[in-house]
């Protein structure tokens, strides 16, 4: 074996240190001793070792001790400590094992019966380290595939988010820029929310550009039409929400979950008066609450085929007043409190 293995040898008597040490110098161990428990502990502050044999008997701190304090500090608790004992008395080995030794040697010493236990102990601490070691290393490849895998698991759903988007865009009355906007008033005020997670903010401002995706199920001539629409032209875009969570609603993955609530829930009210389901209140998902003020705010914004653009002020000011009725409360007190940050991305990103 060779003098990578440090062995702490602690005993009152130097005597028996000695005899030890020259039982054990054919191995080549690094060898460091002490005559008390005080200075033992002091030693093993300063020095990492394989193996400790220890004496029980011993003046002001006793081997009991001594162990009981190696096996309350993390740094040292796997430690071996083998006892050396003038006599082998059960009471004394049965509270040594107790105290966490792992083995015991007689005073007198015998060469053969100190060589093998101290190696067999050496080196089953030594595999149990390697294997901790492998079993980390393991851990953190499966920590960093799990990650890699989740990365490009997320990438694959944004990039179908954008590949529908694109067909939105082109399919309905909906712009690039729109549906940007609307990512992006909803990022802000989510960030305002006091209860939302980094995670569930960055759901919303990835899902919220499927908030209409259902669009590209109704007519063109619907969605394209100059002007009101007639009771039954308008039943038939309301159905955009119903059909974009048929759409969506099969999928297990987070981003495009998110975007089935947004989609299908943005036109429900709090008051209960929206659709398709008449949702209030808190039954509407927070996600689809949040969407639902920054679709309206940046619809009202901007031109449409059926009306002109509004300025950004009488806008805020139509939402403020359907706090409670159309809109939750809380998040139009957030919306009031902050309306220079949201006319700041209706004015940059028109």
């Amino acid at each position: 074996m060779s003098a990578d293995y440090n062995v702490l040898i602690v005993d009152d008597v130097s005597d028996n240190i000695k005899v030890a040490m020259n039982i054990l110098k054919e191995n080549n161990y690094n060898f460091s001793f002490a005559l008390n428990g005080k200075q033992a502990l002091e030693i093993i502050k300063t020095k990492s070792f394989d193996i400790i044999l220890l004496d029980i008997m011993m003046p002001q701190m006793n081997g009991f001790e001594v162990c009981e304090h190696l096996k309350k500090d993390p740094q040292t608790h796997d430690i071996p400590v083998i006892f050396l004992t003038a006599k082998a008395d059960l009471d004394s080995l049965s509270k040594g094992f107790k105290v966490g030794a792992v083995d015991y040697i007689t005073k007198p010493f015998y060469a053969d019966e100190l060589i093998s236990r101290v190696k067999t102990h050496i080196e089953l601490y030594r595999a149990k380290k390697v294997l901790q070691q492998n079993n980390l290393d393991l851990h953190v490849k499966i920590l960093q595939s799990e990650k890699r895998f989740l990365s490009e698991l997320e990438n694959s759903q944004k990039e179908i988010i954008y590949v529908l988007t694109e067909l939105m865009e082109d399919t309905s009355d909906e712009t690039g820029k729109h549906i940007k906007r609307v990512a992006d008033i909803s990022k802000l005020l989510a960030t305002l929310h006091h209860s939302l997670s980094d995670m569930e903010i960055d759901d919303i401002f990835f899902a919220a550009p499927l908030h209409d995706i259902g669009k590209i199920t109704i007519p063109y001539e619907i969605l394209h039409k100059h002007g009101k629409l007639t009771d039954e032209e308008f039943h038939a875009m309301q159905a955009h929400t119903t059909n974009a969570h048929n759409l969506l609603k099969k999928s297990s993955r987070r981003l495009m979950k998110a975007g089935d609530i947004i989609a299908y829930q943005h036109h429900e009210k709090w008051d209960g008066s929206g659709y398709p389901q008449g949702l209030k209140a808190e039954e509407i998902h927070i996600y689809a609450r949040i969407v639902a003020i920054a679709d309206v705010l940046d619809a009202l914004t901007h031109v449409r085929v059926y009306k002109q653009s509004w300025d950004f002020d009488t806008a805020a000011k139509y939402i403020i007043e359907r706090k409670g009725s159309q809109f939750d409360p809380y998040l139009i007190e957030l919306f009031s409190h902050n309306l220079e940050s949201f006319k700041k991305i209706i004015e940059e990103k028109s």
